[in-house]
């Protein structure tokens, strides 16, 4: 379930790149409000408050102050630097307590593979409409009891009362099938391979034999 957060906010009426780099220098990270039919809100926010509480995930509930308001909100999209790992702006979405909202929720797997089991998992979250306040921090599979050949999918999921999977419930979310020797894969391809050659070394030694068949014939007898 979320918890809420409070992080100090404080409107911008700067913008561009300028004021952008401007506001992350002084530890600020600019962001966008928006929601419920309202006009877009340019907000800074403090950049440690923000940076911690997005790493308990996205779907961390924030409050902030919007024209001495308490305000509910959701990190919809976060920009972060591809190099340094930062955050650089975030889209928030203004939320209320009791309505639905949908969010990509984490998958995470637990419990241990059957031996001799390879464990592939397609999808490392899925959608879900859930309440506001009670939006789940990750979705669980154990695969414990997992066989070779063995899979989850969407809709073996459990889901949090009042949430609804909205990811198509036959997605695959993780399978188990049987390991591969490398070794024995590899001698299998070198058994084909040599078979190859040596298909080809008879159909070589096939077509000298007739292609020297046939010179002897065109020669002309000595005389």
């Amino acid at each position: 379930m979320s918890d809420e957060v409070r992080i100090e906010a404080a409107t911008r009426e700067d913008f561009g790149k300028g004021a952008a780099r401007r506001a992350r220098r002084d530890g600020q990270i600019p962001a966008v409000l928006y929601g419920h039919g309202m006009d877009p809100v340019h907000l800074n926010l403090h950049g440690h408050q923000l940076t911690m509480a997005l790493r308990q995930g996205l779907n961390t509930l924030l409050t902030i102050k919007v024209d001495g308001k308490d305000e509910l909100v959701l990190a919809k999209d976060v920009q972060v630097h591809p190099l340094r790992r930062v955050i650089q702006h975030a889209d928030l979405l203004l939320v209320k307590k009791g309505e639905k909202v949908t969010v990509d929720v984490p998958v995470e797997v637990t419990g241990e593979l059957v031996p001799g089991g390879q464990l592939n998992q397609d999808l490392t979250s899925v959608s879900v409409e859930a309440q506001a306040t009670h939006i789940p921090e990750s979705l669980s599979v154990d695969i414990s009891s997992l066989e070779i050949g063995g899979q989850v999918l969407a809709s073996d999921l459990q889901l949090p009362a009042g949430a609804t999977l909205l990811t198509d419930g036959e997605s695959l979310i993780v399978g188990v099938t049987e390991v591969v020797d490398a070794d024995v894969e590899t001698d299998a391809v070198s058994e084909e391979e040599a078979a190859g050659a040596e298909g080809e070394g008879a159909e070589a030694e096939s077509e000298s034999e007739g292609a020297a068949e046939g010179d002897a014939a065109e020669k002309p007898a000595d005389e």
